[in-house]
Formats: structure tokens, C-alpha cells, sequence
């Protein structure tokens, strides 16, 4: 296989990665299994734009990102219904879809797995044609991340830090969002502070990520209680894993969700992929299956 690399050198733990050797390490591992492997690096700032003109080439079969979940889910969203596979190199706080894909979390390991890894077709969801690789939020989780923007942080531990912060901030006045949800043909009307879509049902025991990326369904949760404590065990809930025994939080599956918004806020009043977007007041959710390539460890266990 013929593999571009493009590496976030602002990203999480690339940031105090020494990038000659790595990039060494890399190529040593890749050329040993039989591929062709370049490797670049850019900033933050050049690293979606460097996604779009990697994603328009014809001459490679992998694009392989390493960086955190908005770079991951900017490469996706340029290769999503294409031929170029996405392979990623984790380097992010949560590495969610990384988790998803079963690749390990150290980087020599994730190298050694990619490197021996095979291209496969996984799912993908989108919001009104915009793909997402994790999740689709409005509320409490959208507030949180206008909280966390203010707080100042200069490395994974401090995003850390900063992102529990921004959680007790967020939770001091914490909004209800008002919607109206068609979930595969049938509609209801909710009142809730937290309303999340993820691209697959979230697995047990463990925080937020799908266990398998290609169940072919997208995973619907609604927070439907609105005092503090109620909403604070559904986020803590979340974070454990054990979000299936909690009583306050209603979860179902589907294949396509409508979301209609009358509120007067609009803007950063959503979030997809860990990234403040616009709520439109018209939305439509769906998933489509195994609508992006990925590269796989070879004994990840949605392949057998």
C-alpha cells in the first residue's frame, strides 16, 4: 500500500514527541511489512486544509492522521464515500475513535498494529450531510465545551483538567433545550438538558465509544430529568459506562433522526465531534454503513 502521513504537530501528545523519530520508527515498520510509507507534518492551523488536498490524490491508498479527535474527525470527514482508507495514529486526550477501531493507545504499539493492519469498511454517520465519526450533541455537553474554551491549558493533562472544570461550570445553570425528534417515522416532543446521537450504540463499561463500528445503527440519548443531581449521575454514568442502568437517562437505536429546533440561540449551541457547530433549525441525522474505509489492526474482533 502507498500511505501518506500527516502529522498534527500541535496535537495532544505529538507535541512533546520528538517527530524525527517517530518519523523513523514508522518507516522502518511500515517498509518492513511491504508498504510505502511518507510522512509530513504541519501545525494545527494547516492541518485540515493539508487533509483536503491529501484526500483529492490519487496516488495513495491510506491517509494515516496523527492527532486528537478533531483531526480525526476532519480526515473522515474529507475521505467519507471514498477510496482513500483512514488510518489513525492516536494522539488526542480521548482517542475515542481510535478506541472504536481497537488501536492501541501508545504510539509504537499503534504503529506496530497499522502497520500490519488491514483496510475495512466501518460505519459513519452525518448531521444535514456533514459527517461525524462520534457524536452529535445539544445542551449540557455543548455549554460544557463554551465553559472549557475559557480556561486556558498547555497540555493533554491540563485539557484534562480544564474539561473537568468546565463540566461544575457547566452544571451551575444548566440549560433545557426544548426539541421536537422524529426517530425512524415517529415523532415526539422533549424537554431535556442533554441530548446526544452517536455514531453507534456506546459500549459497557467504559467512557463514550462505540465497541463495534459497524452495528449499522446510530445510538439516541436523552437525559430526561432536569434536577442537578439526577443530570450530574447521568454524566458521571457516562463516563464509567454504566450509563444503561441509569433510570434518568432514556436510550434507544434508529437509522435516521430529525431534529427540529425553534429556539431564539443558534450559534456553538451544538457539538460534533468534540467540535462548538451552529444548530440548524432543521436536522437530519443518519448513518450510513460501512461508508468509510479504515485501516484496522488485523485482529481487531469486528472483523471476524
Amino acid at each position: 500500500m502507498k500511505i501518506l502521513a500527516l502529522l498534527n504537530r500541535d496535537g495532544g501528545s505529538l507535541k512533546t514527541t520528538d517527530l524525527g523519530q517517530l518519523t523513523t520508527l514508522m518507516q522502518d515498520e511500515f517498509r518492513m511489512h511491504g508498504h510505502e510509507l511518507t510522512v509530513d507534518d504541519c501545525s494545527g492551523d494547516e492541518i485540515v486544509a493539508a487533509i483536503g488536498k491529501a484526500a483529492e490524490r490519487e496516488d495513495i491508498d491510506v491517509l494515516l492522521v496523527g492527532g486528537g479527535d478533531g483531526t480525526v474527525s476532519a480526515a473522515a470527514t474529507a475521505l467519507a464515500n471514498g477510496r482513500i482508507a483512514l488510518g489513525i495514529l492516536p494522539a488526542g486526550t480521548m482517542n475515542l475513535f481510535a478506541r472504536t477501531l481497537q488501536i492501541p493507545l501508545p504510539l509504537d504499539q499503534a504503529v506496530a498494529a497499522l502497520a500490519s493492519g488491514v483496510i475495512t469498511p466501518v460505519d459513519i454517520a452525518s448531521v444535514n450531510g456533514t459527517p461525524f465519526v462520534h457524536q452529535y450533541a445539544v445542551g449540557l455537553h455543548a455549554r460544557m465545551v463554551r465553559m472549557r474554551k475559557k480556561i486556558s491549558y498547555a497540555s493533554r493533562l491540563g485539557k484534562m483538567m480544564a474539561t473537568t472544570r468546565a463540566v461544575f461550570m457547566a452544571l451551575r445553570r444548566f440549560p433545557v433545550v426544548e426539541l421536537e425528534l422524529e426517530i425512524d417515522g415517529v415523532m415526539q416532543r422533549i424537554a431535556s438538558p442533554a441530548i446526544a446521537i452517536s455514531n453507534n450504540l456506546y459500549g459497557d463499561g467504559h467512557i463514550p465509544y462505540a465497541d463495534d463500528p459497524r452495528g449499522g445503527e446510530l445510538g439516541i440519548y436523552i437525559c430526561i430529568d432536569r434536577d442537578l443531581r439526577s443530570v450530574l449521575k447521568v454524566a458521571v454514568d457516562i463516563m464509567l459506562g454504566t450509563w444503561r442502568q441509569n433510570p434518568s437517562l432514556k436510550v434507544t437505536s434508529a437509522h435516521e433522526v430529525r431534529i427540529f429546533y425553534r429556539g431564539r440561540h443558534h450559534r456553538n449551541r451544538a457539538v460534533r465531534d468534540g467540535e462548538l457547530v451552529d444548530i440548524e433549525p432543521e436536522m437530519t441525522v443518519t448513518l450510513t454503513p460501512k461508508g468509510l474505509n479504515v485501516l484496522a489492526p488485523s485482529d481487531a474482533t469486528y472483523l471476524r
